[in-house]
């Protein structure tokens, strides 16, 4: 399984601490230890390929999960 790449959370605010990207999904670690699988199919691209942005610059995806994809997520992970 791929490591997963710390979340510079630039705003310091943010419940995601990590992620880790996929052709066509997204994985994110929140600060429960809850990991979510965000994909294509069903977050919907568009959607995916912001969270990439937003994960890889640091900042808003946090806010963007909750105000935008909400609970359209593929999986979660309650193991941590």
């Amino acid at each position: 399984m791929p490591v997963m790449e710390s979340y510079r959370n630039l705003s310091g605010k943010s419940g995601v601490i990590a992620y880790e990207l996929g052709p066509d999904h997204i994985r994110v670690r929140f600060a429960d230890g809850h990991v979510y699988t965000y994909d294509y199919r069903t977050t919907g691209r568009g959607k995916v390929e912001q969270m990439k942005r937003l994960a890889t610059a640091g900042r808003g995806l946090c806010s963007f999960i909750s105000q935008v994809v909400g609970n359209n997520f593929a999986y979660k992970d309650t193991r941590g």
